[in-house]
């Protein structure tokens, strides 16, 4: 099973050369294919580029690399992506992957960073992974571990079923998108920036009316669904184990997030990690007419907290004019007394004054 899988023990330690490791395994929905590709990066802190790539390598008859943005694709992170895009792709393909990357703690093993995801690669969507995968400040500490003799080593752990009913299935999902894919394929570029995705951990498996494990926190929420709407399960018998796996798992993750979030919540980033977990759901082809609106709506939170946000804005300031009006007015009045008061005394001084020619000469008796 997908998640239950344990890949293997990452070394504190690695080769000076890019290494590719390939482990097979069988289960009853077929061939399960692993590959660890190990790439060490040296002289780091001497990189002046945007972008570094490494060593292509091969993997299910497609080719693929790792791009790697030293000083960050968003400021202060070190990102990390896995590339669909290194060859011309044709039209209509696509390829669903469970992948890993791996920051290799040199100084001690159990500290590596680890982030994995799943996704549907396609031809207009290339590359997948992390923008924000480390603080560069925590990369670059030497006290951590992560760059040794100003080398780090990276690796990405990928699997991929091989099963005869998963290829059926990828043929009818390549023969959908075929009808409904008018682009051409874009090829990665410079300035090509993947986004970011959600990590796939949610906790222990657990199985799900034996159709497969799937993260526990999902099941009641599939549970609950599922009673209401059995087409959801009838969709899936013919298809394999592992893209049912796949399939409630996506399912699980856009019903966890409608369940977690709060309105207050949906800003920016959580409308794109949304958006991306509804369009990857959508691949699987479950009637989701019933869904549909809910997500929609959570879509649509952004602009009604921009809104109120704005709203919140306006308030502020008409209670900052309307405290300013009053203190502008209290300061009028007391302007208005004080005139008064200066009027007064200016009368009050010009009873018994007699006016003299200030410009007239004083003298000292002359005849």
């Amino acid at each position: 099973m997908l998640n239950c899988i344990h890949f293997p023990r990452q070394p504190k330690t690695c080769t000076d050369n890019v290494g590719l490791q390939v482990i097979e395994m069988k289960n009853k929905n077929g061939k399960l294919k692993f590959e660890k590709f190990t790439w060490r990066i040296q002289n780091f802190s001497k990189l002046d580029c945007k972008k570094l790539c490494s060593d292509k390598f091969l993997l299910d008859h497609h080719t693929w690399r790792i791009l790697v943005y030293p000083k960050g694709a968003d400021v202060g992170y070190l990102s990390i992506y896995l590339d669909a895009g290194v060859v011309n792709l044709p039209f209509g393909w696509s390829k669903f992957a469970h992948f890993k990357f791996s920051l290799i703690n040199l100084a001690n093993g159990k500290m590596t960073k680890i982030k994995e995801t799943t996704k549907m690669f396609n031809a207009t969507e290339i590359a997948w992974g992390f923008p924000k995968f480390i603080p560069l400040d925590e990369l670059c500490d030497s006290s951590s571990g992560f760059i040794v003799n100003d080398t780090c080593i990276i690796e990405v752990q990928i699997l991929v079923s091989k099963s005869e009913q998963d290829n059926q299935v990828n043929q009818q999902i390549n023969k959908i998108d075929n009808n409904h894919d008018i682009d051409k394929p874009i090829k990665h570029t410079d300035n090509f920036l993947p986004k970011e995705t959600l990590t796939t951990s949610f906790g222990e498996l657990v199985d799900f009316r034996g159709l497969g494990k799937i993260e526990q926190v999902f099941v009641q929420l599939l549970e609950e669904v599922c009673s209401r709407h059995p087409s959801l399960i009838d969709s899936q018998q013919k298809r394999s184990g592992r893209f049912v796996e796949w399939a409630f798992t996506a399912l699980g993750r856009v019903l966890h997030f409608l369940k977690t979030k709060k309105v207050k919540d949906m800003n920016g980033d959580a409308c794109n990690h949304l958006q991306i977990l509804w369009e990857e759901l959508k691949m699987f082809r479950f009637d989701l007419t019933w869904l549909e609106p809910h997500v929609q709506s959570a879509l649509g939170m952004k602009t009604c907290i921009e809104r109120s946000v704005q709203m919140k804005r306006m308030g502020e300031d008409v209670t900052a004019l309307e405290m300013e009006t009053k203190r502008l007015k209290a300061k009028m009045i007391e302007a208005e007394v004080n005139l008064e008061i200066a009027r007064r005394n200016l009368m009050k001084e010009k009873e018994g004054f007699e006016e003299c020619d200030l410009d007239a000469e004083l003298g000292y008796g002359r005849p």
